[in-house]
């Protein structure tokens, strides 16, 4: 039942030590505002840091023809390490554990894109058509690459929306699917346009069958990178599959297997785990230091609530003889606690949200740090903690407080 003499008796001693509460209440304020602010700041890096990661599957690897720096039987370092279309088929044969595989190739030629008047220059990337699974790209209109694409050489292009925006000024997408556009003066057919979440540069793209791009731009069956990905392998399993790769290549381009600058073979699971690792630690320490803020604060209210209740000795030992009971005067120096710390931990969790919000609407665009806030559990979290940290607080001058027998209470000074 509602006491309000007992909360009167609350709100009277709190207006006469108003600085003292003052002071108290900002210091758990304080803690609870850098905790928000803290988890919510380590967020936001974990967000762009993910957004990084967005550009294409989480379980790929990807591998890349370099240049070797080791002499090995009789070769000299400084070899460039040219893959062809014998790397990848024997790759997509002999390696146990690949979902989907596909290679790439870059070449200089000229990168205009045209559409009747319009010009742009994009990247033009050759790919097979399962590198729409491992970029993670979204068809918006049409289709990406095809088989029977591949294999009959077609002349065919998917474009990304940016392209699409360039290029045809109407907007009209499902207009643009099936026209003919032109890469380096050679026309080619619209059959898709995608979206791509990774970086600009990676929305920049068009995507051409391999195979023609070999017949129509490069005249040769060179590859510059193989990707693939692992389905539901382990990290161990993945590295043995990296191995495996690396000791082929090794064999078949007659390179020392520990030059790595040879063969660039990136493992993104490997790196993605231990970037989600980090922040997991991160979160970790950020914890740390905000509940040990907490912590600080919740001990200068429990100090407080000592020195009131050694102000209040003789008042209390007044009460007792006249037949307060114990849980009165506990209750009432518990209420007080939990009071203090419960508005100011609300004070600083209203802050320090609406500062997340703040900062999330108002900063430009940062590649690293993208949507601060901190989230609906973490402000139920730190409310739960303050209010049973306010328990404790109160809970220790409280039993004093109980203890204290009348006899004694009445002759202090």
């Amino acid at each position: 039942m509602f006491d309000l003499d007992k909360w009167q008796e609350i709100f009277a001693t709190i207006k006469k030590n108003r600085l003292r509460t003052f002071l108290t209440g900002f210091s758990v304020a304080w803690g609870i505002f850098m905790l928000i602010i803290l988890l919510g700041s380590g967020k936001g890096l974990e967000n762009g840091v993910r957004n990084q990661f967005k550009g294409s599957v989480n379980n790929g690897i990807w591998i890349s023809a370099g240049r070797t720096t080791m002499p090995y039987q009789g070769y000299k370092p400084g070899r460039d390490i040219k893959f062809t279309n014998e790397d990848y088929e024997r790759v997509k044969a002999t390696i146990n554990g690949i979902d989907v595989i596909s290679a790439r190739s870059w070449f200089n030629i000229n990168n205009t894109i045209s559409y009747k008047n319009e010009y742009g220059n994009f990247t033009i990337s050759p790919c097979h058509p399962s590198y729409a699974i491992i970029k993670n790209v979204q068809i918006v209109e049409g289709r990406f690459l095809n088989e029977i694409d591949l294999q009959k050489y077609r002349k065919v292009v998917a474009i990304s929306t940016i392209v699409h925006d360039a290029l045809f000024k109407n907007g009209d997408r499902e207009k643009a699917v099936g026209s003919y556009i032109k890469i380096s003066g050679v026309p080619f057919k619209v059959v898709g346009i995608f979206s791509d979440e990774g970086p600009e540069d990676e929305q920049r793209r068009v995507y051409v069958p391999i195979y023609t791009a070999q017949r129509v731009f490069m005249g040769d069956n060179e590859i510059n990178q193989i990707s693939l990905t692992t389905g539901d392998q382990t990290l161990d399993e993945v590295e043995k599959m990296v191995q495996q790769i690396r000791k082929q290549f090794s064999a078949v381009h007659k390179f020392d297997v520990e030059d790595r600058r040879a063969v660039n073979i990136w493992n993104k699971a490997e790196d993605y785990k231990r970037t989600m690792d980090l922040f997991a630690g991160i979160r970790l320490f950020v914890w740390i230091v905000g509940i040990g803020t907490i912590i600080a604060g919740i001990v200068g209210v429990s100090n407080i609530m000592i020195i009131v209740v050694k102000e209040r000795t003789k008042e209390i030992g007044v009460r007792k003889a006249i037949g307060a009971t114990p849980y009165s005067i506990v209750s009432t120096i518990i209420a007080e606690s939990i009071l203090i710390t419960a508005f100011a931990g609300y004070i600083g969790l209203v802050l320090g949200i609406g500062l997340m919000e703040l900062l999330s609407r108002a900063l430009p665009p940062i590649e690293f740090f993208v949507n601060p806030q901190a989230d609906l559990r973490v402000a139920i979290s730190a409310t739960i903690l303050l209010i049973i940290s306010g328990t404790f607080a109160g809970m220790f001058p409280a039993v004093k407080a109980a203890n204290i027998r009348p006899i004694e209470a009445l002759r202090d000074e």
